[in-house]
């Protein structure tokens, strides 16, 4: 099974940047009928870890690897940190371009957090991508089927945007199957 570790905004902060990509040209051809691969709101996240295809029968070495980064990264905050979304980027080209809003506030905390996840999986033998941790929202999946241009302008045109503060109380668990569908498999408050 495909699994994933992230953080999810609460509602306030997903109606706010749902809006606001509604007004950007990926939200205006999406209405026009073309698959841009808008993100759903419902799976609108801030992953943290992403472990790959890994065996049913390790889900329980998960859960306890990420239980305990929990509890490590809840030791040591006196609060949960505190994010909001704003600004944008992109990633990739042609075929892979992705419009992505960047994650501000208390980021060294969600750092850190990534790096306790990073290190129980590592203790545990599981897999995970070792990319550099780069906190930030998929918002569109574009691809080559918006102009660059396009892309480009919604990417300037996110630059100005600021969302609502909020605290991240949960780490999540996820199973991803194509579609996307994504279903939540434990979560742990922090």
């Amino acid at each position: 099974m495909k699994l994933f570790v992230a953080v999810y905004p609460p509602p306030s902060a997903v109606v706010d940047l749902t809006a606001r990509v509604a007004r950007l040209r990926v939200g205006a051809a999406t209405a026009a009928g073309l698959d841009v691969r808008l993100a759903e709101p419902a799976h609108l996240h801030v992953t943290l870890a992403f472990l790959g295809e890994v065996e049913v029968g390790r889900l329980a070495e998960v859960e306890a690897a990420l239980g305990s980064a929990a509890e490590t990264a809840r030791a040591g905050w006196t609060h949960p940190p505190r994010l909001r979304l704003g600004g944008g980027g992109c990633f990739g080209q042609d075929r892979s371009t992705v419009l992505w809003v960047d994650v501000h506030g208390e980021v060294t905390a969600l750092r850190t957090l990534a790096r306790l996840i990073r290190s129980e999986l590592r203790r545990a033998g599981l897999p995970y991508d070792g990319k550099p941790f780069r906190p930030h929202l998929t918002v569109a999946r574009p691809g080559d089927r918006l102009d660059p241009s396009d892309v480009d302008a919604d990417r300037l045109a996110l630059d100005d945007h600021t969302g609502p503060h909020w605290p991240v109380t949960d780490l999540v668990l996820v199973h991803s199957r194509p579609g996307p569908r994504h279903t939540p498999l434990a979560t742990w408050p922090l």
